[in-house]
């Protein structure tokens, strides 16, 4: 998460520094299909973890485990391979640059195709993770992909200062994202298991396409996620003439979606305990940990929100150094809308982790689709507020409104009771925030990056006063036991 903070939010004033923001928005483009294409794995990392579970309990774990590891290899090979042709043949019939209206940005062409094929060759690498995941090896596979990331961040750094080109960010960045797959998938996983090389055998056609249809309720749920952060950049670009409006876009989307991805790492542990919970059917355990799992993420959403709002016009003008117009009420939508519905990313991990792939299929399915003919009506006509308002109709009445609401209904015994709990509790928490940072924004008087780390000292300052009581172990068990189960 540390590396993404530097791609997405320290990286952005240098590209500023050599780049326009018709450039800077031409960039936010490419990398939104970069992590776009990833959907193309169709869910079959998700698969292969379940597959590779299920044979530890197996006599034969090794050979049953290399068996499925190198035919689904071989899948992920004839699937990036069929993607790159169809993505260079769709290059060479339509040309991106038309179609996302950066013609007069040189060499987007190549630098779109670039990012594309790249990433769909770095598929492969999802196989060597989710066996290092079954194999308690998840954090080697992390830890090695974010050695490539970093590099690749400081051969962006060289590369803009060097040659300015958007061309050159773009190859110096996808070509350290391959090497690393490369690494993981053709040295790394065979010395960690050697039993991978003595495996052989082929699997037909109809056995790849049934691992293809097995993935699907996987792939759904998790390509609507990547749907959702990434893209409306690229309709945003399509459907607006304005450039600007698209690196307001691209910025804004990367609170966001910072937001989104803190509030899925602290979901992480929660969800693979309620899974388990789920599985040997401890009812009362899982119902206690949902409801405070489920405060726990509002709060922490809540909290985030409230300080961002006051601050985010100041840390905004920093970060662009005024290149970028700000725009207050698309700020607030993108916030506030990705903060309430921050329960919901419990509900799906949850879901994830005990076996509802119907639920899954059903309610993202549909999230994606009123998302997208949301985008197509509203985008039109008002840019990248109407992706904002998108986005956050669909969080609010699928993955909120359908999903949260059948896995409350399922787990808790009150679940209208808790619901209400957490809507008082997340106004508060963002009012009382909102206010104080308003208060601090009137009360301090200086300019510039004096008064932004000012008013951040401050309103952390006071917001740890007033969580001290949450540290008295009494009281926090008192607390405890008013949320509804």
């Amino acid at each position: 998460m540390v590396l993404g903070i530097i791609q997405q939010v320290a990286l952005v004033p240098v590209f500023l520094h050599f780049w326009s923001g018709e450039e800077l928005a031409a960039w936010f483009v490419i990398y939104a299909i970069g992590n776009l294409v990833l959907v193309a794995d169709g869910g079959l990392q998700l698969r292969a973890i379940n597959r590779f579970f299920s044979f530890k309990s197996s006599v034969d774990c090794d050979g049953r485990t290399a068996a499925f590891y190198i035919a689904t290899l071989r899948l992920y090979l004839w699937l990036s391979a069929t993607l790159v042709g169809l993505a260079v043949t769709a290059a060479l019939a339509v040309s991106p640059s038309t179609v996302f209206r950066f013609e007069a940005i040189k060499n987007f062409d190549a630098a779109f195709v670039a990012m594309t094929v790249g990433m769909l060759l770095t598929l492969p690498a999802g196989l060597v993770s989710a066996l290092y995941r079954a194999r308690g090896l998840y954090g080697r596979a992390v830890w090695l992909q974010s050695f490539a990331t970093l590099i690749g961040q400081i051969a962006q750094l060289v590369a803009i200062v060097a040659t300015g080109s958007l061309f050159a960010v773009t190859f110096v960045y996808v070509t350290m994202q391959i090497l690393g797959a490369v690494y993981l998938v053709a040295i790394d996983a065979p010395r960690l298991h050697p039993f991978l090389r003595k495996a052989r055998g082929t699997r037909s056609i109809r056995w790849m396409v049934g691992q293809l249809r097995k993935a699907a309720p996987f792939g759904i749920a998790g390509a609507t996620e990547l749907a959702l952060m990434n893209l409306p950049v690229l309709l945003v670009s399509a459907l607006v003439a304005d450039r600007v409006a698209v690196a307001q876009w691209g910025l804004i989307r990367v609170a966001a979606g910072l937001l989104r991805a803190l509030c899925l790492q602290a979901t992480l542990p929660l969800a693979a305990e309620l899974g388990h919970d789920y599985a040997v059917g401890a009812t009362e355990r899982l119902r206690a940990l949902y409801a405070r799992g489920s405060v726990l993420v509002a709060v922490l959403a809540s909290a985030v929100v409230s300080g961002l709002l006051p601050f985010w016009p100041d840390f905004f003008a920093l970060w662009t150094r005024g290149a970028i117009t700000y725009d207050p009420l698309l700020a607030k939508i993108m916030l506030i809308g990705t903060g309430v519905a921050a329960p919901a990313i419990l509900a799906l991990s949850y879901a994830n982790y005990s076996n509802r792939a119907d639920l899954l299929v059903r309610s993202k399915g549909l999230q994606f689709i009123v998302f997208f003919a949301v985008s197509l009506l509203m985008i039109p006509e008002l840019g990248p507020l109407g992706a904002a308002v998108a986005i956050v109709a669909s969080d609010l009445l699928v993955q909120f409104g359908l999903l949260t609401l059948v896995i409350m209904r399922q787990t808790l015994r009150h679940p209208f009771r808790h619901l209400m709990f957490l809507a008082g509790i997340m106004l508060a928490t963002i009012l009382a925030g909102w206010g104080l940072g308003i208060m601090i924004r009137s009360a301090i008087p200086w300019t510039g990056v004096l008064r932004f780390v000012a008013e951040c000292a401050v309103w952390l300052a006071v917001a740890g006063v007033a969580a001290i009581p949450l540290l008295i172990g009494s009281i926090r068990a008192k607390l405890i036991v008013t949320i509804p189960q």
